[in-house]
């Protein structure tokens, strides 16, 4: 593995949505996808898709959490994961979690590397979303109902993230630039094909999407 980089200005966004009809849906991907909720937590499945979806994004910041680690975070009623499926394979997942005082905060949702540039993403927002409005019914049926669903991302995510949040009807909230270190996101079994640590500018007409 590579040393970690420090990239001088990398943009973060904190994104939200406030009312459940500001949300647009995506056009329908070419074949069917389906969501399944993990009802059995599993830190070996989260951390196997947080690496095989963010590696090529920069998706880093767990890379020092233990087993022990991961089993507190997914064994949460709060928490829910959910799996996309298309064609019989694994297209992307999702992590939801309801928040006190009705915030709801996507924390990670993208594609596997097979199911980008595929015209899946924006869809997979939409299902994201919707089902983060739906807690306290769906998911976190303890919890409440839904005020406010949020996120963040950052100029280290897929070039045309923001822009997909965009047309799903998210809003920017708020916004900062400062230098970020960031580790070197190969992981194994196998090394990147390139090194994904560059700030990149943001295009927002394409629908596609990896977080």
């Amino acid at each position: 593995m590579a040393d970690p980089v420090e990239i001088p200005a990398v943009t973060e966004w904190t994104m939200e949505m406030r009312d459940p009809a500001d949300l647009r849906p995506a056009p329908l991907p070419s074949v069917e996808m389906t969501f399944s909720l993990a009802r059995v937590p599993s830190p070996d499945v989260n951390r196997a898709l947080y690496a095989a979806v963010g590696a090529r994004v920069c998706w880093t910041d767990r890379f020092t959490w233990t087993h022990a680690d991961w089993t507190r975070w997914v064994d949460r009623p709060e928490l829910s994961t959910w799996i996309a499926m298309a064609e019989g394979t694994l297209a992307g997942y999702f992590e939801i979690e309801a928040q006190p005082g009705g915030d709801t905060e996507i924390h990670l949702v993208g594609l596997t590397p097979a199911f980008v540039g595929r015209r899946y993403g924006g869809y997979l927002v939409e299902q994201c979303t919707r089902r983060a409005w739906q807690r306290g019914g769906l998911w976190a049926d303890l919890a409440g109902p839904a005020t406010r669903v949020w996120l963040r991302t950052s100029s280290l995510d897929h070039p045309n993230a923001i822009g997909n949040y965009r047309r799903r009807g998210f809003t920017v909230a708020a916004e900062s630039t400062s230098p970020k270190r960031v580790p070197d996101p190969s992981l194994a079994p196998w090394p990147l094909p390139t090194d994904p640590r560059t700030t990149r500018p943001v295009h927002e007409e394409v629908e596609d999407l990896v977080l």
